[in-house]
């Protein structure tokens, strides 16, 4: 059956768009883009059925946005890969996913 983790929508330690900005939709798609790619780089591509993808949540302030791995539960390599990305998820921002970011416009703060 298919099922998902919900991993995050940006690095752990990072500040991330806030649902109720007036750029949040623009913001949280260039960051969770951002995280799915250095997800990638860090933990390499999905393995078995599993897929990085981009989940809307209902909120009583509107849609917010999250970076979830779907899986198979019959599949063993996708399932671990998919614990695997929650486990492990980026605290930081690593240069290249701050680069993607500066690209889409997204101004990164000193704190990040």
């Amino acid at each position: 059956m298919r099922d998902y983790l919900t991993i995050a929508s940006s690095p752990i330690e990072e500040p991330c768009a806030q649902l109720g900005q007036e750029d949040y939709a623009e913001r949280s798609r260039a960051e969770c883009k951002a995280l799915i790619g250095q997800i990638r780089r860090e933990l390499g591509e999905e393995q078995g059925n599993a897929r990085l993808q981009t989940k809307s949540f209902p909120h009583d302030f509107g849609n917010y946005r999250e970076v979830v791995c779907v899986y198979d539960d019959m599949d063993e390599a996708g399932q671990n890969y998919a614990y695997l990305c929650e486990e492990k998820c980026p605290m930081r921002w690593d240069e290249q996913a701050k680069q993607e970011l500066q690209d889409a416009g997204i101004l990164l703060t000193t704190e990040q």
